[in-house]
């Protein structure tokens, strides 16, 4: 790959290690960039960091990390004490067990990488584990050290490769029953669920992540291009939600509005045809007079 690996270890699952090399799968590098700027002299900003108390900046040989025991008093613990407290098992992907893909709730999932082989000579290593992963629709579940943390890692075949996501812990992720508990229970009409499958129905394609549009990003180069230009900035209106009373209609008109307004077509193209068909006649008759 052109990046440059963010991680080199290897991935253990029991005596057999395989050599790996870690890549970022997603980036926010081709995002337009915004820096924090002076109003008034249009100079760059810098941030520093200043004491709360004495408001004068901190030199960065006295800025150390401290957890808060109370209001205002801080336990200090130095750089050295920090990494002293992570695990030692920072270059070995250690295979916990294997799970179905089935079984994988992706509300746990943080961030993505692509594995690769770290050398030709463990690419016949590396080609075993992800066919075998690959040929029992299984996931494996991994420990290692990324970015001065423990974490767990969720490995899958992936096209000619791996992928591995990095996962949240358990007490990261909010529990789902408690962020739903404030959804009361509807008793929904039979019509509507059937206008709405119906539109799922016609509205049904292929994941195709090569055609989503970042209008965000779109907008907000648009708005840069337009101060430099000196453009007018017109703002984006945000649609209307629909109403409860208004459910059943808005469903209508999604499912079958095209078909409805090629209906009310019919007739004037009909009308429109007729009309031609009749002058086409008359300028027939006005040939055959004047012959």
């Amino acid at each position: 790959m052109a990046a440059r690996a963010i991680w080199t270890g290897a991935i253990k699952i029991a005596e057999v290690v395989c050599p790996v090399k870690m890549y970022t799968a997603a980036t926010t590098s081709e995002r337009i960039a915004l820096h924090m700027v002076n109003r008034k002299t249009g100079h760059r900003l810098r941030r520093v960091y200043v004491d709360e108390k004495t408001n004068k900046p901190v030199e960065q040989d006295d800025q150390v990390k401290g957890y808060e025991t109370h209001e205002g008093s801080y336990v200090v613990l130095e750089p050295e004490e920090i990494a002293a407290a992570v695990p030692d098992s920072d270059k070995v992907l250690s295979v916990d067990k294997f799970i179905a893909c089935g079984q994988i709730d992706q509300t746990y999932f943080d961030r993505p990488y692509y594995l690769l082989p770290a050398s030709e000579a463990t690419e016949e290593t590396f080609v075993l584990i992800r066919e075998a992963l690959r040929n029992r629709k299984a996931a494996a579940i991994a420990h290692t050290v990324l970015f001065r943390r423990l974490r767990p890692v969720l490995i899958r075949a992936h096209h000619k490769g791996l992928i591995a996501t990095t996962l949240n812990f358990d007490y990261e992720v909010r529990s789902s029953r408690e962020a739903f508990s404030g959804i009361s229970k509807q008793k929904i009409d039979p019509e509507m669920l059937e206008l709405a499958q119906h539109i799922l129905k016609t509205k049904a394609g292929k994941f195709e992540p090569d055609k989503f549009e970042d209008r965000y990003e779109e907008a907000l180069t648009e708005m840069v291009r337009a101060k430099i230009e000196g453009r007018k900035i017109i703002p984006f209106r945000t649609p209307e939600p629909t109403k409860a009373n208004d459910l059943l209609e808005a469903l209508r008109l999604s499912a079958g509005g095209k078909q409805e307004q090629d209906h009310k077509k019919a007739p004037k193209k009909a009308a429109s045809a007729k009309r031609s068909s009749t002058t086409a006649s008359k300028r027939a008759a006005a040939r055959r007079k004047a012959s």
